[in-house]
């Protein structure tokens, strides 16, 4: 009779959404909770799939701002005339397509708080913008000279050093003062102990709920592969896993070879040999690669690709590489 893993008895501590036994996440909650507390600004670093929103909003909810609203951006999905529109909002006629007046998160978030995920991505020519209004509490929408009050508290994310990006003269050393006040390092999913086993569990529970197929324990070997998975994209990647299982397995028992491959310790298949590939699909094998091989730093993986931030970019999109 093969080994099995059944539900631990230990309970988590449950926080706005974060679940965790671990200790070094106790700890990061016990500085969220005191952080919350200020008018400061607050820079969360933690990589891709942690939970950086999750602690934005526990942020806002533990605030003196809690009563107003919580605005959410993320600056690595957009152009940067997009991104100028989404900040600041525009009036009618401001640019082609401006049929109307549009208001800004700045402008929504008033009283409240704003999140940013991915500031890091922010393109350097917005960059004195996003400072002005942080420093002189106003501004004015795209097409406008109407100044307009802007009392947010600013909650920003990023999986970058901002200090090395200032270095490399990517991003402001003057912006990185003003958004990293208070900075919070969001623990790796692999650094956070049982949370792996305890979270495994708690996505089993959801999903089977959905009766599809129920899931009751955990065949030893798969436990021991995921406990001794580096989990580059961390819970989001775990919660992938588990569905996954459930989709590719039968049984009660949730099985070694139900997991992906990476997860197992195999290569991860290719769809044919290179010589077979057109140049177009190698390229994009590459950039997958490069992207998974920096855990996803576009700038690193730029790096090794050879190309710069902006032909990597176009890339990406000009692939639609998610």
């Amino acid at each position: 009779m093969p080994k099995l893993h059944k539900p631990p008895k230990i309970q988590p501590t449950q926080f706005h959404g974060l679940v965790t036994v671990s200790s070094n996440m106790l700890e990061f909650i016990r500085r969220l909770e005191k952080a919350a507390k200020c008018e400061a600004n607050i820079l969360i670093r933690g990589e891709s799939g942690t939970g950086k929103e999750l602690v934005a909003r526990a942020i806002h909810d533990l605030s003196p701002r809690t009563k107003g609203p919580f605005q959410a951006l993320n600056c690595a999905t957009l152009t940067a005339e997009l991104m100028l529109s989404e900040l600041f909002g525009h009036v009618k006629g401001a640019f082609t397509g401006a049929h109307t007046d549009k208001k800004g998160v700045f402008e929504v978030a008033h009283n409240g708080t704003l999140f940013l995920d991915e500031i890091a991505e922010l393109p350097r020519d917005l960059q004195p913008r996003l400072l002005r209004v942080l420093q002189e509490r106003q501004f004015s929408p795209v097409g406008s000279f109407k100044l307009i009050n802007a009392n947010v508290r600013l909650v920003s994310a990023t999986h970058r050093s901002l200090r090395k990006m200032v270095d490399d003269r990517e991003f402001r050393a003057d912006l990185m003062y003003r958004v990293r006040v208070v900075p919070l390092f969001l623990p790796r999913l692999a650094e956070r102990g049982r949370d792996i086993e305890v979270l495994t569990w708690l996505f089993i529970d959801e999903f089977n709920r959905h009766r599809q197929r129920v899931i009751s324990a955990i065949d030893h070997a798969a436990m021991d592969a995921m406990l001794k998975y580096n989990w580059p994209g961390n819970i989001r990647e775990l919660r992938n896993n588990i569905e996954y299982a459930f989709v590719m397995g039968d049984g009660e028992v949730l099985q070694l070879s139900e997991l992906t491959p990476e997860v197992q310790g195999k290569p991860i298949p290719m769809h044919g040999s290179s010589d077979q590939l057109s140049v177009r699909q190698q390229e994009i094998d590459l950039i997958i690669a490069a992207l998974r091989e920096t855990n996803f730093h576009k700038g690193e993986a730029a790096k090794k690709l050879g190309y710069s931030r902006a032909k990597l970019w176009r890339k990406i999109r000009e692939y639609a590489i998610q």
